[in-house]
């Protein structure tokens, strides 16, 4: 059939957002099994007792099938990254995630949409690295459960260190670190994922960057939004809160904007986390995990 070159330009534009349209109504009808009661406008603790306990406890990630959540816990002067599963309707006891090298520091456990865990070690990058730095790496899962052997993703980590990571749905990889060139102490930035490998990471810039110190970006699948914690800036609550950036119509951020007292208190907010469904909003703060429903994100409000 011959199509008018304007028809047919619409005809594709139609057809691409139906696919982006379907990509995000599968994400949100993903199944996770919340522990009740579920949050509402005011953050909770989640899974007190098995999660946020007496330890230093922070991060949170779901397994694709809702199942196993991941958190880090201090253990012996270390980071360790946890697990706990849903066992005939109860969420069991943490224990070490099967990948854990208890010779080394592991935490920011992430799960993309392939299954693929990211997370930080200071695990040395070879036999012959010695630069005491925390770096970026992943493991697979395997057809028989288990884990593939860590690897360093090639193009993003340096000789400084690099941490909390968030991949994005087009599998851009969205990071802290305090490599030279940082407008602050710490900065985040973005190594994007293109024909299978990583590019040179970029500084967000301004718009998210300071002369003081951010870290733990959490980004939204489609990249529209960002969230992440500055340090010490005139306008926050406590030592660490939570802001948050907008993506422009030109592909630009939006002046970031603090998150609010919802949000943020008179002590450190960080380590966001979007549920795989797109309902929840987890952070860490006072030792604890919390949650709380993406609907009392300021944009969100009327």
């Amino acid at each position: 059939m011959v199509m008018d070159k304007s028809v047919k330009h619409l005809f594709l534009v139609a057809i691409t957002i139906l696919m982006v349209q379907c990509a995000r109504d599968q994400r949100r009808h993903t199944s996770v099994n919340y522990p009740q009661p579920l949050p509402d406008s005011v953050a909770m603790p989640f899974l007190p007792g098995i999660v946020s306990g007496d330890s230093l406890d922070f991060n949170a990630a779901f397994s694709l099938d809702g199942n196993r959540f991941y958190f880090s816990r201090s253990s012996h002067s270390k980071w360790m990254i946890y697990m706990t599963e849903l066992r005939e309707g109860a969420w069991s006891k943490p224990v070490l995630a099967p990948f854990t090298e208890t010779e080394y520091s592991q935490a920011d456990p992430f799960v993309s949409r392939d299954g693929t865990l990211y997370y930080i070690s200071n695990r040395p990058r070879n036999i012959g690295d010695t630069i005491p730095d925390y770096d970026i790496w992943l493991v697979r899962p395997q057809s028989d459960g288990s884990w593939s052997k860590p690897e360093n993703p090639e193009g993003v980590n340096s000789d400084s260190t690099e941490y909390y990571m968030s991949r994005a749905e087009n599998g851009n990889l969205y990071f802290a670190s305090n490599r030279p060139g940082t407008l602050g102490s710490h900065d985040i930035y973005v190594s994007r994922y293109l024909n299978g490998g990583y590019t040179t990471p970029e500084n967000l810039g301004p718009a998210i960057n300071s002369a003081q110190m951010e870290h733990d970006p959490m980004i939204s699948p489609d990249e529209q939004y960002l969230i992440f914690t500055s340090v010490d800036r005139t306008d926050s609550y406590g030592s660490g809160d939570l802001y948050y950036s907008q993506r422009n119509n030109d592909g630009t951020w939006s002046a970031a904007k603090n998150m609010g007292a919802k949000f943020n208190t008179n002590t450190y907010e960080y380590c966001t986390y979007l549920t795989p469904d797109e309902q929840y909003l987890f952070y860490s703060t006072d030792y604890d995990v919390k949650w709380i429903s993406t609907r009392h994100l300021p944009w969100m409000l009327p």
